[in-house]
């Protein structure tokens, strides 16, 4: 098993059950919207991160990370790799374990920041894809 591998299984099966889906929002059309069901499916807690702060997936929204009143595993990223960076130092701010950046989402540098504080990373991949490669 390759080390990304091996960190997707880490992330998927033992950081934690709480994700933060940052660009989640009510829009059925997004991607965030999809693969936030499939995570609560396989048994996570989907915590929506949108300026809007709306409920989704019967869960309450909110603006910002540091605004989350609990504590975060997963900080799973839907925004364009330009703010991706910005919220992978918000997710080692707020304490989380691990940063997923969604398919598309590359920050070379944030990944060596993330890394360097001592959190789980991958970059350009869907956990909705990963997880029933996992078997």
């Amino acid at each position: 098993m390759d080390n990304e591998t091996e960190t997707i299984r880490r992330i998927l099966q033992d950081t934690g059950d709480t994700w933060a889906v940052v660009g989640l929002s009510t829009n059925r059309s997004r991607a965030a919207y999809g693969v936030a069901e499939v995570l609560q499916r396989f048994g996570k807690r989907v915590v929506p991160v949108h300026p809007k702060a709306e409920p989704v997936h019967g869960e309450q929204g909110y603006a910002s990370l540091a605004d989350i009143p609990f504590p975060v595993d997963v900080v799973d990223v839907f925004v364009n790799s330009e703010l991706a960076g910005g919220v992978a130092d918000e997710a080692v701010a707020v304490g989380a374990k691990a940063v997923w950046f969604q398919l598309g989402v590359v920050d070379e540098e944030a990944y060596e920041r993330t890394r360097a504080a001592g959190l789980e990373m991958v970059m350009d991949r869907c956990p909705a894809i990963e997880i029933p490669r996992l078997g």
